[in-house]
């Protein structure tokens, strides 16, 4: 007789929510070449096209990948290999910068999406120190592990690196949405952003759990590194199937978040997206979350908005916003956590 795996219902998602065995790779995500962003030569017309490239892909997908984006590869094989150490330490030295009530920054191992247990563990740390992460003001220092040696060095030198290709993504999508390249990093002067290391271990049973359940991206944007195991499905616009992303090496997956479709008043639509885990190996991603200063109110930018397309949206504010979506990840909600269709205009 094979041996009987012991199903923990914690991660067990409602069948409607369980993986297919197959997922479309057809179709996949677009992909942009960011190397005219780099050429002081370059053609008017090529800077067109590469915002052109944006505004369809942020259309149609509110996903793409990039390639040639300036976050040099040296840099992303040592955060790569710097989080893989951390991970392989032991429980015991994980749990010494565990996350608490009063910190959520660190290391954590029973995160919620949609009030299902995630097949994975975490580590989290901002952007900024000492970052003030939402409406409760209070200044976070982040846990840095003494061991893998060279840890916090890494990722501060990774968090500047990949904050410059958030920035000249979000002027990119500013150009697409017909503004100043410049009209959208008044936000990001006192930011919120944040790093995250995932780590998926291998699943006994991955037609039940998900690495993490289906979910849209609060903020602004997510900047994404992921290994080469792949496990990423983006729910497809057009037809509402999953697809997996396929790994490209040393490229970055960017999504379009909830409040880049608040602002665009729906141009852009924030997708839906999910991790399946997998038995035989296991997956790790660095998403680099790039959030507005806690006392944004984000509204449709009164440019995108006037008679024929009022505001769809009413004003919310970021850090309230932010601070219950997280509350209810740490802590087994038996309500629906907030959305921004709750401040949709009927």
């Amino acid at each position: 007789m094979g041996h009987q795996v012991e199903v923990d219902q914690a991660f067990v998602q409602s069948p409607e929510h369980r993986p297919k065995p197959v997922i479309s790779e057809a179709g996949s995500i677009p992909l942009i070449d960011l190397l005219p962003l780099f050429s002081d030569s370059t053609a008017t017309a090529v800077q067109a096209t590469l915002v052109e490239q944006v505004e369809a892909a942020s259309r149609d997908w509110g996903f793409f990948q990039v390639i040639n984006h300036g976050v040099p590869v040296e840099l992303l094989k040592a955060a790569e290999t710097a989080e893989r150490e951390f991970f392989e330490l032991s429980e015991e030295e994980k749990k010494k910068v565990r996350r608490d009530e009063v910190n959520p920054l660190g290391y954590y191992e029973s995160e919620h999406t949609k009030n299902v247990r995630d097949w994975k563990e975490v580590f989290d740390m901002v952007v900024h120190e000492p970052g003030v992460v939402d409406v409760s003001g209070l200044e976070l220092k982040n846990k840095w592990p003494q061991v893998p040696l060279g840890f916090r060095e890494t990722f501060e030198e990774y968090a500047k690196s990949v904050e410059k290709l958030a920035f000249r993504l979000l002027e990119l999508i500013a150009l697409s949405l017909n503004l100043p390249s410049q009209r959208l990093n008044v936000f990001f002067e006192e930011q919120t952003s944040f790093i995250r290391l995932n780590h998926y271990p291998p699943c006994p049973y991955p037609d039940l759990a998900l690495g993490v359940g289906r979910h849209k991206d609060a903020g602004a944007l997510t900047v994404l590194y992921q290994d080469s195991t792949g496990g990423l499905d983006v729910k497809r616009k057009s037809d509402g199937e999953w697809v997996r992303v396929k790994p490209i090496p040393n490229a970055f997956i960017i999504n379009v978040g909830d409040i880049i479709q608040v602002w665009s008043n729906d141009k852009y639509e924030s997708a839906e997206h999910r991790v399946s885990v997998n038995s035989a190996k296991d997956r790790l991603s660095i998403p680099f979350f790039f959030n507005p200063a806690s006392h944004t109110n984000v509204k449709p930018l009164e440019e995108l908005v006037d008679e024929t397309n009022p505001a769809k949206y009413d004003e919310y504010n970021w850090g309230e916003f932010f601070k219950t979506r997280k509350d209810s990840n740490y802590k087994k909600l038996e309500v629906e956590n907030i959305q921004i269709t709750h401040f949709k205009r009927v």
